[in-house]
């Protein structure tokens, strides 16, 4: 009897998770921002994690990487968790996750649930964005030829794979349908904007031609198809579209994706802000224009254009108009940029010390 008492509670305990999932994350009821299953503010703060320090993408190197003895994505989670991060955006390349039309490609829907569950682990949200084209040799000729019509429908078929995998995993944040999406008001030559930065491109049309119909109509109606192919498999999860930006115009009308428009179709709205040199007050203003009902993640940000202490000041100034926050993270930790005097690598440390300085979560 003694003996199958042991046997029970030793087989119970070892089928118990070695770690307690996270709080799911929502909306709160007045829309103002997020909070957590039990009903404690939740302030996204991390960095986007889609490459390296030599350009390669995630999926180059997520499984093979090892520098230290494991995964380089590993070390690399651990180390933002470490600098106060409690999200972390990565993005994921079509091409890496669909064979064919209807075909997933089980290896790396297998590693992103490795990804998954180190996040689980080590208790840090993921905000996972789909659908990329950022090296364009790596797209498959029979996903560029597509029409529209087609070209959904495998984009649909990509998100129900993903969904599938994430559906129960309370440490998924939330589904970026894709990275800066344009819709066109003109005839285009490809999918993929032309304009890559070194080597990678960041930007992709949902139309190449209009047909008679304005940017807005054809950007809910996206929306719509890829919400409704998630939805299939997973209705909890947060959903949302990387908006771009364009500093020299309005970048809310610019892409075709003006938030009073998408607003009612996403749960919170991921802005990329960028502020010039000089201009951190014409940022902030831009963001204001975001204001719409939904929470606001500035979901991409860093001192491209400006100085760290400028990008700090964006920071501070936008604390009253967004609710999350995310920097870059290229596989380079603090202590890998001491004594570098690569210009870069210089943005890189006042991007860290800044957020270490305004973390809200601490």
């Amino acid at each position: 009897m003694e003996m199958t008492i042991l046997r029970t509670i030793l087989v119970r305990f070892l089928c118990l998770p070695a770690f307690a999932a996270p709080e799911w994350i929502a909306v709160n009821n007045a829309g103002t921002g997020f909070v957590t299953e039990s009903g404690a503010k939740f302030t996204p703060w991390g960095y986007n994690y889609f490459r390296d320090e030599k350009y390669r993408l995630l999926e180059d190197y997520w499984n093979s990487d090892k520098p230290d003895g494991r995964p380089k994505f590993e070390r690399d989670f651990r180390e933002m968790k470490r600098l106060g991060a409690n999200v972390v955006r990565i993005h994921l390349q079509f091409a890496k996750f669909m064979d064919a039309p209807g075909k997933p490609n089980e290896e790396n829907i297998t590693r992103l649930e490795k990804v998954i569950d180190l996040a689980e682990e080590i208790g840090i949200y993921l905000d996972i964005t789909g659908l990329g084209t950022y090296r364009l040799k790596d797209v498959p000729a029979w996903y560029n030829k597509a029409t529209e019509k087609d070209r959904w429908a495998m984009q649909a078929e990509f998100w129900e794979a993903i969904a599938k995998v994430c559906a129960n995993r309370s440490v998924v944040l939330d589904y970026n349908l894709m990275n800066e999406p344009l819709a066109t008001t003109s005839k285009q030559s490809q999918w993929t904007n032309p304009n890559d930065i070194n080597g990678q491109t960041y930007v992709e049309f949902i139309n190449v031609e209009p047909a008679g119909r304005k940017p807005p109509e054809i950007a809910k109606a996206w929306i719509r198809q890829m919400t409704a192919a998630i939805r299939k498999h997973d209705q909890r999860h947060l959903i949302t579209v990387g908006l771009i930006w364009v500093t020299t115009i309005n970048p809310e009308m610019w892409a075709g994706f003006p938030p009073k428009e998408i607003a009612p179709e996403v749960d919170f709205l991921a802005v990329h802000v960028y502020p010039d040199k000089g201009k951190v007050n014409v940022a902030i203003d831009s963001l204001r224009r975001y204001q719409v009902s939904k929470p606001i993640v500035v979901e991409e940000t860093f001192p491209m254009n400006c100085s760290p202490t400028e990008w700090r000041d964006f920071l501070e100034l936008s604390r009253g108009i967004a609710q999350g926050w995310l920097g870059q993270y290229w596989s380079l930790s603090p202590q890998d940029l001491e004594g570098s005097n690569d210009v870069v690598h210089g943005l890189l440390r006042g991007q860290f010390e800044a957020m270490q300085r305004l973390n809200p979560n601490r």
